[in-house]
């Protein structure tokens, strides 16, 4: 991405207006919910999911792309890895925290030591947790019922299969949209 908008990667495009009549930004990357000192980021967004997987997973999957997309050796990116983890650490991990709903695919296989996998998990070898910070509003059993194979791990946790990760974010995070673009539309009436 950074290198079609002509920068280096991990700067950042300039500010720029939003179109008059946008009703919804939808923002993807690892700095939606970043909060450091007098930069708060988190405070401006209504509606903040994070999507990650366990920490061995997102491993494995580095070193796989890494390898197959920069042709980068595993070492490389074992290097890579360390170096980030002071900011993984301190700015990554605390925005999930800070999100209103998380999904993180969780694998049913082993990957224990992710800097020897040979292959990344699928998703039909997984399990997507679902955690919500504020479960009073969140209608449990409606999502059980139009998930199949879902089930409750926590009060505001629902577990669902890896393979219906995309079908379960319809269903969750679609209303929830269009609840965001109504009472943007309303404000400006």
């Amino acid at each position: 991405m950074a290198r079609q908008a002509g920068l280096k990667a991990g700067e950042f495009t300039p500010w720029d207006d939003l179109p008059d009549g946008t009703d919804l930004l939808f923002y993807e990357g690892l700095h939606g919910g970043v909060v450091d000192g007098d930069v708060d980021v988190a405070k401006f967004v209504d509606l903040l999911v994070g999507v990650v997987p366990i920490v061995n997973l997102e491993w494995i999957q580095k070193i796989h792309r890494d390898a197959a997309e920069r042709g980068y050796s595993a070492e490389a990116t074992v290097d890579t890895i360390l170096r980030r983890m002071p900011d993984y650490v301190n700015y990554v991990a605390p925005q999930f925290s800070r999100t209103h709903i998380n999904f993180q695919r969780v694998p049913t296989v082993d990957t224990s030591n992710p800097f020897i996998a040979r292959d990344i998990p699928t998703p039909d070898e997984s399990f997507v947790v679902i955690r919500f910070r504020d479960p009073r509003s969140v209608n449990f059993p409606y999502f059980l019922q139009m998930i199949h194979g879902s089930f409750m791990s926590r009060p505001n946790v629902i577990v669902v299969p890896g393979g219906k990760m995309g079908f379960a974010m319809e269903v969750i995070l679609g209303p929830l949209i269009d609840e965001l673009i109504e009472r943007s539309r309303a404000a400006k009436k």
